[in-house]
Order: structure tokens, then sequence, then C-alpha cells
């Protein structure tokens, strides 16, 4: 289990490279990272931007997540954010990065950590269409 842990559900742009940065470790041989990032299409609708509304809760869910990730032995640290506000085509709504000693450890873990936020995450997302029409969407 590590205790390097860093949590941010924030209103500013994040970055995956500071991410990468804050589980740099000596003893790891692999540090696997994510971005998920807005796109400018949606079940073959044309997509302009996105709104990530939270709930209170969120930064102690994240924190949560996080904390249960980290609890596995291979982990040497891990970083998360999400952003909340108006986002942009291109921006990046959610940033993940762990260490390990292994890549298999890595890639697993990562895509773990990011399936239980997506899954878990008091998060709700407004699309804006090209046509005007808008939708919530991905209410946990």
């Amino acid at each position: 289990m590590t205790d390097r842990i860093t949590v941010l559900v924030t209103g500013e742009p994040i970055d995956v490279t500071s991410h990468e940065l804050a589980v740099s470790d000596r003893a790891a041989g692999a540090v696997v990272s994510f971005a998920g990032v807005v796109r400018d299409h949606d079940g073959g609708r044309g997509v302009v931007e996105l709104e990530y509304e939270g709930h209170p809760s969120a930064g102690d869910v994240l924190a949560e997540i996080a904390a249960e990730i980290a609890a596995e032995p291979a982990v040497h640290a891990l970083a998360v954010s999400h952003r909340v506000g108006r986002l942009e085509i291109g921006d990046v709504a959610l940033a993940a990065a762990i260490s390990t000693s292994h890549r298999a450890d890595a890639f697993l873990l990562c895509a773990r950590l990011v399936d239980e936020v997506k899954a878990r995450l008091p998060v709700w997302k407004r699309q804006v269409f090209t046509d005007g029409e808008e939708e919530w969407v991905n209410c946990p």
C-alpha cells in the first residue's frame, strides 16, 4: 500500500504530465497515465462543449476510490483529478497516473482507477450539441 496519493476535483485545467511527475518513483519500472479528453462528437452528433457539475462530496469520493486502488501492493504512487465547470473540445476532464514495478500492473490498475471514477464519482455531464440541443448524462 502507498501513502503517495494525489487527488483533486478542480475547476482549473488539469495536466497529465503533472500527474506522471507526481507518481515518479525510483522503484517504479512503469508509469501509466490516462487523459480523458473532451471529444467533438457523441452518439453520432456533433458536440461543441461540455460542462461538469460535481456534488460537494466528489472530492471525498475521489479520495476513497484512490485509496482503494492505492491499497493494492503493486502501487508505488497514484494521482487522479477530475475537472468541473465548462470545458472546450480537447480539454482534459479526467487525468490519472499510477506507478508500479511492472507494466502489466500499471496498465491494469490505471484502467481500474478510471473505471471506478467513471462508475462512482458524483459528477454530472451536460453536453451541448452543434444543433443547440443539450442533455445531461453520466449521472452515477
